[in-house]
């Protein structure tokens, strides 16, 4: 039994006075590929890693709900049916949020959970502000307890949208569903290969091990944050890009569109849609790779989908270029920025021998440049969010 989800139950029971009805985890997620393209209805094919979030939860009977965590010292208590966007609720409004969220769409359907409120105690080992979702964890695991508690039989798919509702509309933050369909539909040696406009998904077998490579997050420790400006200037332009184009989503959009995109748009509002399109070409063709060639035909798409995103779609830092160029000299086979950037984490998919060699020279070029030391570790693809106990 894994030691830290028993660390959660104790450390729920040290904070609320008694057990709680159970443990559930969800893992963070890693973007092979595909960033930016989920709010667009495109593609996306991200893995469940073996980093995870644990909630340990308890049904009230007054409507309180109570989260409180092992990395924060403020603990927050609000009414179920009180939940709204309010900036001091800092972290606590990933989880609140969810909660909110399965209540609402409890709510359409006829039922109402808002008397039944929780305690949630949530530890975690998935590190914060790299790019790993940390957030979306968190988000799976409450909603996968109380989807569970609160008997509300809320599909997978349906939770995932819960935590993308949850974070949209109380956390503030508009992002796409890819985070939470990877932590919920997760399994072990496969990417979530999710179609954003249809929800559908396959799991797609990476290979890695058998091709001896693994893929090594380089964590730059530049924290970013998707309610700053950024990430909804980005956003705001694809919208734009799509109604210059008259089309419901990027996603109607092909290569053969962007002639006639640059003719009709700003050269910002173009480079937005052209890394957007092309980051959509670059994830089916990484899949077909994996199916028909292996992983190590796909390192050349990675790079690709960092060079656009550096600079069609301005979202990498020194940092990150920096990370991807080093790894790239000492031996990956492909490397590039994930998640939704400013900061954060690149990835680098390594041969295993090689994997000293682009750890120390990554370590040693950060130094150089006079960076913050990043962490850099091997991540593996997961099972999906879980009962633990």
């Amino acid at each position: 039994m894994n030691a830290l989800a028993h660390q959660t139950a104790a450390e729920f029971e040290a904070r609320f006075g008694y057990a709680p009805a159970g443990v559930w985890s969800a893992p963070g997620r890693v973007n092979l590929i595909g960033e930016h393209t989920d709010y667009n209805e495109g593609f996306v094919f991200p893995f469940a890693i073996n980093r995870r979030t644990y909630a340990a939860i308890a049904l009230r009977a007054d409507g309180i709900a109570r989260v409180a965590s092992a990395f924060s010292a403020d603990a927050h208590e609000v009414p179920l049916d009180k939940i709204k966007r309010d900036e001091s609720l800092d972290w606590a409004a990933y989880p609140l949020g969810v909660a909110w969220a399965i209540n609402r769409m409890a709510t359409e359907l006829g039922r109402d959970f808002s008397a039944a409120g929780f305690d949630c105690f949530i530890e975690s080992d998935v590190p914060v502000g790299a790019g790993l979702s940390s957030s979306a964890a968190i988000e799976c695991a409450v909603a996968t307890g109380l989807n569970e508690l609160w008997d509300a039989g809320l599909t997978r798919s349906e939770l995932a949208r819960a935590g993308q509702l949850g974070e949209n509309e109380i956390v503030g933050a508009p992002t796409g569903i890819m985070d939470q369909s990877a932590s919920l539909l997760g399994v072990a040696d496969h990417g979530v290969f999710l179609d954003c406009r249809s929800l559908e998904a396959e799991v797609v077998e990476l290979g890695f091990a058998r091709d001896g490579l693994e893929l090594l997050i380089i964590d730059t420790k530049v924290a970013h944050r998707l309610v700053d400006g950024g990430y909804a200037s980005r956003r705001a332009a694809c919208e734009d890009g799509a109604a210059i184009m008259n089309v419901s989503s990027l996603r109607e959009l092909t290569e053969s569109d962007l002639a006639a995109a640059e003719a009709a748009m700003t050269n910002v509002t173009y480079r937005r849609v052209k890394h957007v399109v092309t980051e959509n070409a670059r994830v089916l063709e990484t899949v077909r790779r994996l199916q028909e060639t292996g992983p190590r035909s796909i390192g050349e798409l990675m790079y690709a989908s960092h060079k656009s995103m550096r600079d069609d779609f301005e979202i990498s830092v020194d940092e990150l270029d920096t990370a991807v160029e080093t790894a790239l000299r000492h031996g990956a086979v492909g490397a590039r920025m994930t998640g939704g950037g400013f900061g954060g984490a690149a990835i680098a998919l390594t041969p295993i021998e090689r994997i000293s060699e682009v750890t120390n020279s990554v370590y040693a070029e950060f130094e150089a440049c006079g960076y913050a030391r990043p962490d850099v570790f091997a991540v593996s693809a997961a099972e999906g969010a879980t009962r633990e106990f």
